[in-house]
């Protein structure tokens, strides 16, 4: 075999291995099938601060393929907008970055209804695990910095209505 033949069967092996690699890709991104947050069901959220309550509208990921995509691809949020993400049952949660364009801050609502944790500007794109480390029964996402910008501490208790029926008990209002 020449040295020409080689190089011929050697770049011919990369393009195939890049073109493999590349409609792997596509096709592992075609799997979440992207909704648009205007099909999101929507609430008004408040957290009870010991200053005062401070309200959100939030869009309600109350399916699992709402969870996955949770906030993935959007470029601006604004400051009183986020996103809740209610389970059935309490339980560990662990989120990431993946997709995500903006800083967020995650905070993790135990089954009291109380802020548990505060995962503060959480980094954009990052696949590092960020999880709850208890049981809890709702996660919100904000614009990274509000929780500080508005004072939100552990402890602070939150509270929507609309969307499923009783996801967090008796601390969340609800309607059909």
């Amino acid at each position: 075999m020449s040295l020409r033949t080689t190089r011929v069967s050697f770049s011919a092996i990369v393009f195939v291995l890049v073109g493999a690699c590349f409609a792997s890709c596509v096709i592992g991104q075609n799997q979440l099938q992207i909704q648009d947050l205007s099909t999101f069901p929507r609430t008004t959220l408040e957290i009870h601060t010991k200053a005062d309550g401070q309200k959100f509208n939030v869009w309600v990921a109350d399916t699992p393929a709402r969870q996955t995509q949770g906030l993935m691809f959007v470029r601006d949020l604004p400051s009183d907008e986020g996103m809740i993400f209610p389970n059935a049952k309490p339980r560990v949660a662990s989120m990431w970055m993946k997709n995500t364009f903006i800083a967020l801050d995650i905070i993790f609502v135990a089954p009291d209804g109380r802020i548990a944790k505060i995962a503060a500007k959480t980094t954009p794109h990052s696949l590092e695990t960020i999880s709850s480390g208890q049981p809890i029964s709702a996660v919100l996402e904000l614009k990274g910095g509000e929780s500080a910008r508005r004072g939100l501490k552990v402890g602070d208790l939150v509270s929507w209505s609309g969307g499923a029926d009783s996801a967090l008990g008796a601390h969340s209002k609800t309607t059909p």
